[in-house]
């Protein structure tokens, strides 16, 4: 009967998901997955390239952030103020960020606007200037920032958890880069990796709006044709976390303490994969019911919040997650998250557990499509999830298949406390580094 009404509730929920999602192939061979929606006069257009920092030179990390900063500082006849100019006078968002295994880009336009919204698109991407004061600058704003997180322990724990688990891998190395290493980044360094990622051979593009199929494929070749076919990407290695049952600190002038805990997670396109979400879910999944969250908050009172999350990245997999508390209770803390999913892992949930679990992922899915650009944003990361274009109206019944067994048996092979990496920044109370 559970299972019944599962099924029943997944296929209710799929009803509200996004209107079905087309494949457009512009005739210049440029993809995209589109919704069409017409009720309000916008596009969003969500778009990656397949490297990110995982492409940066292995001396001078922060060179992919650097250029999504530099893009939209002048493109062919524009300076910096007449590109922001242009933006402005239009009423176009158009944003680009780095992250480990993608430059990712960003484009809200009302339709009206699309025409220039497209030519100010294309010309970040194959016309940015990178002029010497507008690398300095932008050069200040990343150093900036960087000399703020000097002394902050969110980012120096990250960091050193980063640096631990992924030693001599590219994902070892901050995204942002460091003080040196964005000081030595030059415009050939932004022209090489632009040169080498930004290419159609591993784009991926999500379109949202009131355009239909004919008129994104016209749009896509004009935003994307003059990109070069092919990538040169710098192979990039699988790695397992290291530092399993590791305890590093990192010390910090601050009355409270972060802690940063991680294990091998599990593959995306692991048979495994959604019975392990379930899992995590019930583990530290940021809702009030998760475990951890129980424990830890609101048995002991040793943190106002805890969580944990499955990172099924390009090149590796990890369970990670996290927590802030007093300097004095951070053993404690550690203590008792230690032993939640020790006991998570022996044990598994139980049926109770995993039936609100999966009734909770099943209702909530539908969030992820109220906006526009929450759409966009949700189909790039299917698309380069390589998940299928007909992905969000199984995935409903993907949960709803999943069994207290199956559950349990994720369970055990990702939550196994003696290989927890845990890195803490602050001054803890009865921890050595």
């Amino acid at each position: 009967m559970t299972d019944t009404l599962d099924r029943a509730a997944a296929g209710a929920e799929r009803k509200k998901s996004p209107a079905s999602v087309q494949v457009v192939a512009s005739p210049g061979g440029v993809h995209a997955w589109l919704v069409e929606e017409h009720a309000v006069p916008l596009l969003a257009l969500e778009f990656a390239f397949v490297g990110g920092a995982s492409q940066d030179p292995a001396e001078r990390p922060g060179v992919a952030n650097m250029l999504s900063g530099m893009l939209d500082e002048g493109a062919g006849p524009y300076d910096s103020d007449a590109f922001q100019t242009q933006l402005a006078d239009h009423a176009i968002e158009l944003r680009f960020s780095a992250d480990r295994d993608a430059f990712r880009g960003s484009l809200k336009t009302l339709v009206s606007h699309l025409p220039k919204a497209v030519e100010l698109l294309r010309l970040a991407l194959n016309e940015a200037r990178l002029e010497p004061e507008a690398i300095a600058r932008v050069r200040g704003q990343i150093e900036a920032g960087l000399r703020h997180d000097a002394s902050n322990p969110d980012v120096l724990a990250m960091r050193a958890f980063n640096e631990t688990a992924f030693a001599g891998h590219p994902y070892g190395r901050p995204v942002r880069g460091s003080l040196d290493s964005v000081a030595a980044i030059n415009r050939d360094d932004l022209s090489a990796f632009r040169a080498g990622v930004l290419a159609r051979d591993n784009l991926h593009v999500a379109a949202v709006g009131a355009v239909n199929a004919d008129a994104l494929g016209a749009l896509l070749d004009d935003a994307f044709g003059d990109l070069p076919q092919a990538s040169d990407l710098v192979p990039v290695a699988q790695i397992e976390l290291q530092g399993q049952g590791v305890r590093r600190v990192v010390e910090v002038e601050t009355p409270q303490s972060v802690v940063r805990f991680g294990a091998p997670g599990v593959a995306r396109h692991d048979p495994d994969y959604m019975a392990a979400h379930i899992a995590n879910h019930i583990l530290g999944g940021g809702v009030f019911s998760a475990r951890l969250f129980r424990e830890v908050r609101e048995k002991r009172g040793l943190a106002y919040g805890v969580s944990s999350a499955l990172y099924p990245m390009r090149h590796a997999a990890m369970f990670f997650g996290g927590t802030a508390t007093k300097n004095e209770r951070v053993a404690e803390s550690i203590a008792v998250i230690s032993a939640e999913i020790a006991r998570m892992g022996a044990e598994g949930p139980d049926e109770d557990e995993v039936r609100l679990a999966k009734q909770y992922l099943i209702g909530s899915y539908a969030l992820h499509f109220d906006t526009s650009s929450k759409i966009a944003g949700q189909l790039l990361h299917l698309s380069l999830e390589k998940m299928g274009v007909d992905y969000i109206d199984r995935r409903n019944d993907l949960v709803a298949s999943v069994t207290r067994e199956d559950v349990r048996r994720a369970a055990a092979r990702i939550f196994d406390a003696s290989k927890l990496l845990v890195v803490t920044a602050g001054k803890p109370v009865g921890l050595a580094g």
